[in-house]
């Protein structure tokens, strides 16, 4: 009698209900029965508003199944839900769905790794299918979270962790791929959803133990590989994530990989942060670039009170982004990467200082290793810099090589952007070494089309300033950098180290014709290059490097700017380094002299066989045959040694141990060069740069002043001063705008020194002596009755050359200055 009411009832149950009871055998061995759900798969397409009914009905058998642990049932159930779901793609379908991520969400939170295994594998199935119409209902939460947690299983046994971490990063790739293709794809991207899936994938991406082998590209490993190795898998999981960011998801991607690098303190070492930053440049697409480097900067602004290795560490990050982001385009990153940068730079110098005074202050005057690490972060700034500026393109080196030269502070100057008031000499020394290095490293490679475009005005003023810093190492960079950008046809290498050269067509020397650009540069600014090469050669502190690194200033200006006209500046100028050596006004060590001369030697020995003029090359060639048997310390090969014994003095020298001016130009005159300009000696121009580098000041000798030389006898009086006061002087001058006239003629006179030629000043000088002679004769005759016995002299100089003494009576006239 039951039975028959069971089969009744079982008759009177819903069709859809009866055909799912049949895909269940009696016994879950058996598995799915095929033919049963056949028949099931046919009904629900014909009638795909059951659906639905048919999924909640499903989702009620599954769940009680779990609960009794009857899990062969839910295989089957589970597989019968695969089949549907690949089955049915109509509009009904939604609430279905519904009912089938119930169902995974309850395989998933069971405690049995297998359910779990199996509601992961369900729900990429359903990932990989497209859905017609979107869902705007539909939230991937709980699964986010539930695969995260499971990308850090740590169950005792290693195979099931790795099988649970397996479905965990499948999972997380079949959410992002179900949600990137629908129309609310954006869910995903949320802060919340990216700080548990991303960690999680770089949690795994740990255990790779070759961490170089995936610096690149992304590879493409077999399907074996995949299934196998958790850290391969996540990887590829992270290369699709952010393969599929876009300008607005970018940032909240790329974030949580800092909150994940700073928690497990990956920034000491490095190795995987630059290999997670490097997959991530890589996946990216190009014109996101600036985001991420505009994270990292933001970062480094963050830590920038952490301890040094860490700040090194994100620096390094930083450089390994810009390598790669250098090749494409960057925008408006450019300044921000460099300006932030040289922040750190001197935040770091900062540091550093501070660390050595509190060091001396406790009585510790050894190298800390915090004052090394702050060198460590230095030298990763000045790299990073380095490489990043000599990647860019032309038009932007040149604005970022402008900008770091802005940034180096000049002694003297409160304009600079970058702060060191409070670092103090040491410490604008130390920036000042930095920078260069790091403008060293831009100018790297850098090929300018003319001169002009290579070393502007704007740039080159600053640059030269400190090669007159009474520091060696600031000198040798500056050279460096000059050299960097002269050479146009790569001879540096050929010209390295400071030598006799004697066959110099062995180097095999590229040049090209002179341009017209750059012979109008060096008419314009030819006569500061050679001003700092001959300041630069009166150095104290000079050491071998120095001497090398001016030897080759003058032959690549020889190789690339030299024209008749610069060639006789040159010789000029070599001659006139000569004399320094052997006059020595400046009290030179004797090292110094010598090193000179070896210096000039060298450079003739050179200019002699460039030109090709063999009365030249016989002159040069003989005083340096002569100072191999006499003196050889006036050579480089000699005076460079490590022990080299030095004369006591030069006066005694016999003059063919010299090169001779009038022999120059005896050789030059015949080969039908202008050498009416070898008679004048070379004087340096006159400008500002001695106060701005902090070099004792040198006397402006391009001027003509008058010196009064006041009589013994102060108590004679002339007694009809009223006349001839300067007062009664200067009433004779229109005093309007009397100030602003001085300043204006000031600045024309500085400037006309600056660039007219030296015989057309020397001209005027003798002119203006001669009128204010004849002046002051007729002022003396009509106003001094009788004229009393001179008592001084007056003297006009200009340069080097003085003029005649003129007869100054006793009279009361403050100090007279003409220009």
């Amino acid at each position: 009698l039951s039975a028959g009411v069971c089969c009744c009832c079982a008759a009177l149950r819903p069709r859809y209900k009866r055909l799912v009871d049949n895909i269940f055998p009696e016994d879950p061995k058996d598995g799915l029965v095929k033919a049963d759900m056949e028949k099931l798969t046919f009904y629900a397409v014909s009638a795909p508003e059951k659906l639905d009914r048919i999924g909640a009905y499903l989702a009620e058998r599954l769940s009680r199944d779990v609960v009794r642990h009857r899990y062969g049932y839910v295989l089957i159930a589970m597989e019968a839900l695969d089949q549907l779901l690949m089955a049915c793609h109509s509009q009904s379908i939604k609430p279905f769905v519904e009912s089938f991520l119930h169902m995974v969400a309850k395989l998933l939170e069971s405690g049995e790794p297998k359910l779990q295994v199996l509601g992961t594998n369900s729900f990429v199935k359903f990932a990989n299918i497209e859905e017609d119409t979107p869902s705007y209902h539909r939230r991937y939460d709980f699964f986010v979270s539930r695969f995260s947690a499971m990308c850090h299983s740590c169950d005792h046994d290693p195979e099931i962790q790795t099988e649970i971490r397996i479905a965990g990063i499948r999972g997380i790739q079949g959410v992002v791929r179900k949600t990137v293709n629908d129309e609310l794809r954006a869910t995903i991207w949320e802060p919340q959803h990216m700080d548990k899936i991303v960690p999680s994938l770089l949690f795994n991406m740990q255990k790779i133990e070759d961490i170089d082998s995936r610096i690149g590209p992304p590879s493409s490993p077999t399907g074996g590989e995949k299934e196998e190795n958790p850290a391969v898998l996540a990887e590829n999981c992270f290369r699709e994530l952010l393969g599929r960011a876009t300008y607005g998801n970018m940032n909240n991607a790329v974030r949580p990989v800092f909150a994940h690098l700073d928690h497990h303190r990956l920034w000491d070492p490095n190795e995987f942060a630059v290999s997670c930053f490097k997959i991530i440049m890589y996946s990216i697409q190009a014109q996101y670039s600036h985001h991420v480097i505009q994270e990292i900067l933001g970062h480094l602004d963050f830590r920038k009170r952490d301890s040094p290795r860490v700040r090194a560490g994100i620096i390094q990050v930083l450089l390994e982004a810009v390598a790669i982001a250098a090749k494409g385009s960057i925008g408006p990153t450019v300044l921000e990467v460099f300006n932030t940068l040289l922040k750190h730079l001197r935040i770091s110098v900062d540091f550093e200082l501070s660390d050595r005074r509190s060091s001396a202050g406790s009585g510790t005057f050894s190298t800390s290793s915090k004052e090394s690490d702050e060198r460590i972060v230095q030298n990763a700034i000045i790299q990073t810099i380095g490489f990043f500026g000599s990647n860019l393109p032309d038009y932007q080196r040149s604005e970022i090589m402008m900008f770091i030269m802005g940034k180096v502070p000049v002694f003297g100057t409160t304009s600079q952007s970058l702060d060191t008031s409070h670092l103090g000499d040491l410490g604008t020394r130390r920036i000042q070494i930095m920078l260069l290095r790091s403008l060293l490293m831009v100018t790297s490679g850098y090929k300018a089309t003319t001169i002009t475009n290579a070393l502007p005005p704007p740039f080159l003023d600053p640059l030269l300033s400190p090669s007159l810093m009474e520091d060696s190492e600031l000198r040798q960079l500056v050279l460096e950098i000059l050299h960097n950008l002269i050479d146009r046809h790569d001879n540096r290498a050929k010209l390295r180290g400071i030598r006799i050269i004697p066959d110099v067509s062995d180097l095999k020397i590229k040049r090209d014709k002179i341009s017209r650009q750059d012979v109008s540069f060096m008419k314009k600014h030819g006569q500061q290059l050679y001003r700092h090469i001959y300041l630069g050669c009166k150095e104290e502190d000079n050491v071998q490097k120095n001497f090398e690194l001016l030897f080759t200033s003058l032959a690549l200006i020889t190789i690339e700017l030299a024209n008749e006209e610069v060639v006789i500046d040159l010789i000029r100028l070599a001659i006139a380094l000569q004399d320094v050596a052997i006059i020595n006004e400046d009290n030179l060590p004797m090292f110094n002299r010598c090193g000179v001369m070896a210096l000039v030697a060298a450079y003739l020995n050179f200019l002699s066989q460039m030109i090709a003029v063999p009365a030249f090359c016989q002159h040069v060639s003989k005083v340096i045959e002569t100072r191999s048997l006499e003196a050889s310390y006036f050579l480089p090969e000699t005076i460079f040694k490590d022990k080299c014994n030095l004369p006591k003095s030069l006066e005694k020298h016999e003059k063919n141990l010299f090169f001779l001016t009038n022999k120059i130009a005896e050789s030059l005159g015949g080969s039908g060069y202008s050498v009416e300009r070898l008679s004048v000696p070379y004087v340096p121009q006159v400008t500002d740069e001695d106060r701005l580098s902090r070099r004792k000041s040198i006397v402006d000798t391009v001027s003509i002043q008058v010196d009064i030389l006041p009589g013994n006898n102060t108590e004679d009086k002339v007694d009809n001063t009223e006349e001839i006061t300067f007062e009664a002087l200067k009433k004779a001058i229109d005093n309007n705008g009397l100030e602003e006239q001085e300043k204006e003629k000031r600045r024309l006179v500085i400037e006309k020194f600056q660039k007219a030629p030296f015989e057309e000043i020397a001209a005027q000088c003798e002119t203006k002596a001669n009128l204010l002679h004849d002046r002051l004769a007729q002022i003396l005759e009509l106003t001094i009755r009788p004229p009393p016995s001179p008592s001084g002299t007056m003297t006009i100089t200009a340069g080097h050359a003085h003029y005649q003494s003129v007869p100054v009576y006793e009279m009361k006239f403050p100090d007279l200055c003409v220009y």
